[in-house]
């Protein structure tokens, strides 16, 4: 792995807050991600012809930069992102960001998918609670940043996984059937045969580290989700503001419209 350091950021440490009402701490301290970057993009093509997905712009602004920045304003200090798929670009591009620390999770042997990715990573992402985001989601917040809201929702003596979910009626880019349902307590499971679902997996969840044990090399984060469900440990939160899944060259022109109507 390669690491750049920028120094120390300028804003104080988060402290943990107490939900009253529950009478538990909730994880506030949550400071680190992982941010999936190595894909092939194979769907945004002619785009990621010359390109890696994550530095296709929307609005004149590279994908990776919208989930950086967004995890920079909510306090997270270091990220691990992983490379595969034309590496260098990607490397030359994030190391002259500032903020936040930035750590290189070297694939371009052979891709891990997305729960290899983040097992291959677990060195650096410590041993507490950690984000994990997807490259091609970006997402415009409401009232309060969806990943601080997360932070404050996660509570791991109940969940072992917390996900965002979105409204897959107003996702943009969004063109398959959902994901989850959700009950009243924020319990997710997996759509039923011939069941239409109404939240689609917003790119974004809080993961444990323990949860990588007995895991293959290779495989999809989907493993730990089904795993969640099992125990009844998946929960999920409904993001504020607007989701979009930046997957085809038509979904980053409909982003960028948004993304222009949203400043205007």
């Amino acid at each position: 792995m390669t690491r750049w350091s920028k120094g120390p950021r300028d804003a104080p440490p988060i402290e943990p807050m107490m939900n009253e009402d529950a009478g538990r701490t909730l994880n506030t301290a949550i400071d680190t991600a992982m941010l999936l970057a190595a894909g092939l993009g194979t769907r945004m093509r002619p785009l990621t012809d010359t390109v890696p997905k994550p530095l296709v712009k929307v609005d004149g602004k590279a994908m990776i930069d919208y989930v950086l920045d967004a995890l920079d304003a909510s306090g997270i200090t270091r990220v691990v992102v992983n490379v595969h798929y034309r590496a260098d670009q990607i490397e030359a591009h994030i190391e002259h960001r500032d903020r936040p620390e930035i750590v290189i999770s070297d694939e371009r042997s052979g891709l891990l998918d997305s729960g290899g990715g983040v097992k291959k990573a677990l060195p650096h992402l410590g041993d507490k609670p950690f984000l994990s985001l997807n490259s091609d989601a970006i997402w415009i917040d409401g009232p309060r940043p969806n990943i601080l809201r997360m932070i404050d929702a996660f509570d791991a003596d109940t969940m072992d996984i917390l996900l965002l979910v979105a409204s897959t009626s107003y996702a943009v880019g969004w063109g398959n059937k959902g994901d989850f349902s959700m009950d009243q307590h924020g319990r997710l499971r997996r759509p039923k045969p011939g069941e239409v679902t109404p939240f689609a997996y917003a790119g974004i969840a809080i993961l444990k580290p323990e949860l990588f044990v007995d895991t293959p090399d290779i495989f999809s984060l989907n493993l730990l989700f089904n795993r969640a469900i099992e125990r009844e440990r998946l929960f999920g939160l409904r993001m504020e503001g607007l989701w979009m899944h930046v997957g085809t060259p038509e979904a980053v022109d409909e982003a960028s419209h948004r993304m222009r109507a949203s400043v205007l």
